[in-house]
């Protein structure tokens, strides 16, 4: 019987840590560049001591990664705009060090210095802030991530990749700190840039109410559960005490 508390238990630590990421995607519904969290449970077989060996199954707290699906581009005009088709992301200089984002929403300082939505330089591939001219005029920049000013080259957009799977830390809500280190596009059409646009965030508001939905109901039914062994196994020692007695 208290296997079956412990499996309740471990149940409801991972449903908790599911409301927790629905909780953050829902309120980041409308963060540009957002990209949601999702979670991965495993199963933990144990070997309770009996005469059968049976095998009772834990769920783990989960791991954490980011969902690939790419938001919506929304068109916006400005030339210093920028979306990403396929899954790199731009980088930007922070206090906490070089921080990815798909939010692109960038500007030009009084110095010509391109900046991300937060005031932190955006970097190029080699990690390098990105320097215009003020007084060149919008740039324009093509698929590949060069940026022309009186079509002229003046710089490139760093475009990088990371493996998502070996985990990652929220910076600011659209930024991204990876495990993994940061690797630089080169070259190949598999990611390019899109101006005069920006990714919308991926949630997909309907689906994590259902989600919410789901975990409200399983840990309710677990909860359930729990109370009911609970009960057995108090009515059962209550049985035993009195044939003792």
């Amino acid at each position: 019987m208290q296997s079956g508390l412990y499996v309740g238990i471990s149940s409801q630590i991972a449903l908790e840590r599911r409301l927790n990421t629905i909780a953050d995607n829902m309120a980041n519904m409308n963060t540009v560049g957002f990209r949601s969290t999702e979670v991965k449970f495993d199963e933990v077989l144990s070997k309770t001591q009996n005469d059968i060996n049976a095998k009772i199954a834990f769920v783990t707290q989960g791991n954490d990664y980011l969902s690939t699906r790419t938001g919506e581009l929304q068109r916006t005009g400005n030339p210093l705009d920028f979306a990403i088709k396929g899954n790199a992301w731009f980088a930007i200089d922070t206090p906490a060090g070089q921080v990815l984002t798909r939010d692109g929403r960038f500007t030009m300082d009084e110095t010509g210095q391109l900046r991300s939505s937060r005031g932190y330089p955006v970097l190029d591939a080699g990690g390098a802030p990105i320097q215009l001219n003020r007084e060149a005029g919008p740039p324009t920049v093509g698929a590949d991530g060069i940026i022309m000013q009186n079509d002229q080259p003046v710089a490139t957009l760093g475009l990088f990749t990371a493996d998502i799977s070996k985990g990652f830390n929220r910076y600011e809500n659209e930024g991204v700190i990876f495990v993994d280190n940061p690797q630089p596009v080169l070259e190949g059409m598999e990611n390019s840039v899109v101006q005069g646009y920006v990714e919308q965030s991926n949630v997909n508001g309907i689906r994590e109410m259902t989600q919410l939905i789901q975990v409200n109901r399983a840990f309710e039914g677990i909860s359930a559960l729990m109370r009911d062994s609970e009960t057995s196994m108090n009515d059962a020692i209550k049985t035993l005490g009195g044939s003792n007695g």
